[in-house]
């Protein structure tokens, strides 16, 4: 795999990225050590994660995804340096009365106190990207349809935020910035003020995007495309629906898989993933892949893998044997009639898991 850079900063990846929020929960140290062992041996370079990993999000497993990348790190010392390694804070709590003690803002001292904490369960001197995990105002995310004037409150500025990023970049703690679950004026901003105040300049976005979601091409892919951000595309297989494996079992009942995230956790269900429109709309496109020839694996993640839009797109397993599966689908191509079938049933049943 060509290595793309990402933004301006001087931090180059490989297309694929592992992701890690499964580490803790669905899967115990050993499997996780395995998954990076098998990714690492097959030439991935770039490893995200985040402190309020892993999900579903508990008070318990608060930071023990990144506990269990540092002591992979403590037992793969030469690892570190070839990898460009990830992480974000996370923003305001959202009902997680253990993060910050449920403050809902995220000020500047957070932001320093929570990569300092990143840092030790990382156990690693620096973390190449840096990312904000959702931003402290109003924003419609995380299954939100509609910007509510109403909803907004005073909290800390991205200006802020900035200098506080920009101080974990002089203290040589962090590399690059990033943004995560983001809009196209938050990117606008973000990027504006860091050209206002000489702070630094965001390198990437990670946003969700797959054949369920692909709310991405709705002005955010131009604004990054135009200021030179990268983005990062998280949940290309959408909870496993992209798979085929709640085809015909459903997400619920005595049929459906017991230990995916969708089947296993009903918090997970009562989210944008669990919704019937979303399932509806992957079984329509699980059954153009398998019309093509092709398993609705490889045609979700390549789907991802091709988009112009796309820099690096995260992938997630609980398994060797889903990982090998998902780096074997780089690759696939797709056709012109293949993508035209795409573009038609998103006419009918427009990003069902925005």
């Amino acid at each position: 795999m060509k290595k793309v850079q990402l933004g301006s900063s001087d931090l180059h990846v490989t297309p694929i990225c592992m992701g890690t929020m499964t580490f803790g929960e669905q899967v115990d140290e050993a499997t996780a050590h395995a998954v990076l062992d098998r990714s690492f041996e097959r030439g991935i370079n770039f490893l995200d994660t985040a402190e309020m990993y892993s999900v579903p999000a508990r008070a318990e497993t608060f930071g023990a995804t990144e506990t269990i990348i540092g002591n992979w790190f403590a037992k793969n010392p030469a690892a570190r340096s070839k990898l460009v390694l990830a992480t974000k804070v996370a923003g305001p709590a959202r009902g997680m009365a253990w993060i910050r003690e449920g403050n809902p803002d995220l000020t500047a001292a957070d932001i320093t106190q929570a990569c300092n904490n990143s840092l030790k369960r990382l156990k690693t001197d620096v973390i190449d990207l840096y990312q904000i995990h959702w931003p402290a105002r109003h924003v419609p995310a995380f299954g939100m349809l509609y910007f509510e004037p109403a909803k907004d409150k005073a909290v800390t500025s991205i200006h802020q935020q900035l200098e506080a990023l920009g101080g974990l970049v002089k203290a040589g703690k962090v590399r690059a910035i990033g943004l995560s679950n983001e809009t196209p004026y938050g990117v606008h901003e973000f990027v504006r003020l860091a050209e206002q105040h000489g702070l630094p300049r965001v390198a990437t976005v990670q946003n969700p995007f797959c054949l369920v979601n692909r709310t991405v091409e709705n002005g955010l892919d131009e604004t990054m495309h135009r200021l030179g951000v990268s983005l990062l595309a998280y949940s290309p297989l959408a909870f496993g629906l992209l798979t085929g494996k709640y085809d015909e079992s459903g997400m619920e009942g005595p049929q459906a898989p017991k230990d995916a995230r969708i089947g296993k956790f009903e918090s997970v269900r009562k989210q944008r993933w669990g919704r019937p429109e979303a399932l509806a709309a992957a079984r329509r496109y699980n059954a153009l892949a398998r019309a093509h020839g092709l398993t609705p694996t490889q045609l979700a993640l390549a789907f991802c893998y091709t988009k112009w839009q796309v820099a690096s797109t995260i992938i997630g397993v609980t398994s060797v044997a889903q990982l090998d599966e998902n780096l074997d689908a780089w690759g696939t191509q797709l056709s012109a009639e293949l993508l035209a079938a795409v573009d038609a049933i998103r006419w009918d049943i427009r990003d069902p898991a925005q």
